[in-house]
């Protein structure tokens, strides 16, 4: 099968997110492929990271459909690298964290193109930079996305071959607060404990999480104070949360500041910092009724599943775009040094994003 020797020769290149100079070979590879299908180049460059491609079609009337991916991965250089395979696996990284996606959707388009001998109205584009939050494509992929209609995201599929209809929003904070110092033993009174606040805060700050709607704000790092004799002068909490409706990101928002503001030691003081790193994508009436008219022409049966981990997904869809995720193989360890993908789901879903962009290209509507 040519797209697994394809594979192959993408696993094989370090693509580390920092590594700029691998994740360039890599999309020097994914460009020479999307040209042998008449896809043009537009090429965001970047110093420090690798470049963001997008891959466009001519265009017709019609719905606009946009193809996400993404060419990084997790691991540096040394740490985790190279194809192998099984009878029913392959093996290596990005092999369905998401080169083995990128390349479903260049199989599919291939198909395409081979049967009708052109392209209309399917844009590809493939960031650099989704492993680290997308800090710097996500402003081009939230520009970009208004040009489309649907987008389709080449993610890992679920266990069952699931699409992914929602996914929480996340967003990463640091709150720093200033106490007063002075000796523990000597002058204990004369101190302004900004350790004593930190514990404050962080018990309202988990008090914000909600289980049953899948709301839960985590402080995953304390630092403060200079020693057992020295009364706090400093404190530091690092923070994330994640959420599944747009009211509970509001709600959130909302009692972060005041948590922040909020003096629970008189005489200190707390700074916020932070942002929103991907909103959330919730389920909606336009996905469900895509994926109805999508069982009905290909003959194929879609699950759905939501997700508590982000994706680009988010970022598209929070731009109003109808958008599904999870159309790459099925495979698990992915960000550990087991990451695999299964041979068969390979072929389920290049059949299946062949027959969607089939059915588009003939009607250029769904």
């Amino acid at each position: 099968m040519t797209y697994l020797n394809n594979l192959k020769e993408i696993i094989n290149i370090n693509s580390y997110t920092k590594n700029k100079a691998g994740v360039d070979k890599v999309s020097t590879i994914m460009t020479k492929w999307f040209k042998e299908l008449n896809f043009k180049v537009e090429s965001f460059e970047r110093k420090k990271i690798g470049n963001h491609n997008l891959y466009s079609s001519p265009k017709a009337d019609g719905i606009k459909i946009l193809l996400l991916g993404h060419n990084d991965t997790v691991f540096p250089e040394g740490k985790f690298e190279n194809f192998s395979e099984d009878n029913e696996w392959v093996y290596g990284p990005g092999v369905c964290d998401m080169k083995g996606g990128n390349i479903v959707a260049l199989q599919a388009l291939r198909n395409v193109f081979t049967q009708n001998g052109k392209i209309e109205n399917i844009d590809v584009f493939l960031v650099s930079d989704e492993e680290t939050g997308s800090d710097d494509s996500k402003l081009l992929t939230s520009k970009l996305a208004k040009n489309y209609d649907v987008c389709f995201v080449f993610e890992a599929a679920g266990k069952n071959l699931e699409v992914v209809t929602g996914r929480k929003g996340v967003g990463t904070f640091t709150i720093k607060i200033e106490g007063k110092a002075s000796h523990a033993g000597v002058r204990y009174a004369d101190g302004i404990n900004a350790n004593l606040e930190a514990s404050y805060k962080l018990i309202e700050l988990t008090k914000l999480t909600n289980l049953d709607i899948g709301t839960t704000v985590n402080v995953g790092k304390i630092d403060g104070g200079i020693g057992a004799n020295t009364i706090s002068p400093s404190a530091t909490l690092l923070l994330e949360l994640r959420y599944t409706q747009n009211s509970e990101r509001d709600r959130l928002i909302k009692a972060l500041n005041h948590i922040t503001t909020t003096s629970y030691v008189k005489g200190t003081k707390a700074t916020l910092s932070g942002l929103i790193q991907r909103d959330v994508m919730e389920t909606n009436k336009s996905q469900l009724e895509l994926i109805e008219k999508i069982k009905n022409f290909t003959h194929i049966e879609l699950l759905t599943e939501k997700r508590g981990g982000v994706s680009d997904a988010n970022i598209v869809a929070s731009q109003g775009v109808t958008t599904l995720d999870g159309f790459g193989p099925f495979g698990d360890g992915d960000h550990t040094i087991k990451e695999r993908a299964l041979k068969s789901s390979f072929e389920q879903r290049i059949e299946l994003m062949t027959k969607i962009l089939l059915h588009h290209q003939e009607y250029k509507q769904f």
